[in-house]
């Protein structure tokens, strides 16, 4: 039988998980990292906003290569924004 992951509460996140991204924390290791969620937002909607207006601007100027391109990049921010937005209203502290 498979081990069952216990799912953790907001409380938990708010709290923060210490030691979870470094083994050796309890044993002299690294203070416990924080996540920078808003930071990662921020980019996400900056990544958003570019992505799209490049993509407006190569297919407009006669570029529709790089006006793909960009909206791969537009659709991968938006993706990530979504995770990230998702994380901040699971609890996770960022």
């Amino acid at each position: 039988m498979g081990r069952q992951e216990k799912r953790r509460t907001r409380a938990e996140y708010e709290h923060g998980l210490p030691g979870y991204h470094d083994p050796t924390a309890r044993f002299g290791g690294a203070a416990p990292a924080q996540s920078a969620l808003t930071l990662r937002a921020v980019l996400a909607v900056f990544g958003l906003a570019f992505g799209v207006g490049a993509a407006v601007f190569g297919f407009f100027a006669g570029f529709p290569v790089i006006g793909w391109l960009m909206v791969v990049v537009a659709v991968i921010a938006l993706a990530d924004l979504a995770w990230v937005l998702y994380r901040k209203w699971r609890g996770e502290p960022g």
